[in-house]
């Protein structure tokens, strides 16, 4: 049975949050085990480190500092949080993980994508996902859904920014197709609520209550 870690990306109002939401209560209906991380953040250190990288203030921060700060608060949760949860049985729903450094650092930002990847590799220490659901929508539903909130330090990167790192994850979603499951995000949540589910029961075999 593949690890239970599941990692939900897109790019910012794709509708990842929502579909989290549900699946945290269809587990919770099924009595299943669970817990939710976010990244970054997570921890009280990693959680210190998403002020730094969201703040407006720093929009001087490097494409190498920003990365490396992704990945330190990225190596704190797995260790301190993701790993310990795992070992207990316990499934880790993740909103964010190792896939959105490649899509933002990597094809937003233009770092190196095989130096990214050796970094996560260490970052993440043997902590493999199971099953990663991309909800894709594009830049201007994005934007649209956003309307409503200021623009964090990376929301506020731009239109052509956002176009690039939706595009890193359609590749990204290419190179690994056995475990990415691109969303529709412009679907009824319902309806793409389903096909998560019909995944997971395929994938984990069915939960019973």
């Amino acid at each position: 049975m593949k690890q239970r870690l599941i990692s939900f990306e897109g790019i910012d109002g794709s509708g990842k949050s929502t579909q989290i939401n549900l699946l945290a209560e269809w587990f919770s209906n099924k009595c299943v085990d669970y817990i939710i991380v976010r990244e970054p953040g997570g921890t009280s250190i990693s959680e210190r480190i998403r002020d730094i990288l969201l703040d407006k203030k720093n929009l001087h921060l490097t494409g190498e500092s920003e990365s490396f700060l992704f990945l330190s608060a990225r190596a704190q949760l797995v260790d301190e949080v993701i790993k310990p949860a795992l070992n207990d049985g316990k499934f880790v729903i993740c909103d964010r993980f190792i896939d959105s450094t490649i899509a933002y650092q990597g094809y937003g930002r233009g770092m190196d994508l095989l130096k990214l990847k050796a970094m996560n590799d260490m970052a993440i220490d043997g902590c493999v996902i199971g099953q990663t659901f991309l909800l894709d929508v594009n830049v201007e539903n994005s934007i649209k859904r956003r309307s409503n909130h200021e623009d964090d330090r990376m929301e506020a990167a731009g239109y052509s920014f956002m176009e690039k790192v939706r595009n890193g994850y359609l590749e990204l979603s290419a190179e690994y197709p056995n475990r990415f499951m691109i969303l529709n995000g412009n679907k009824p949540k319902n309806e793409i609520f389903e096909k998560i589910i019909e995944r997971i029961d395929n994938i984990y075999g069915e939960l019973n209550d």
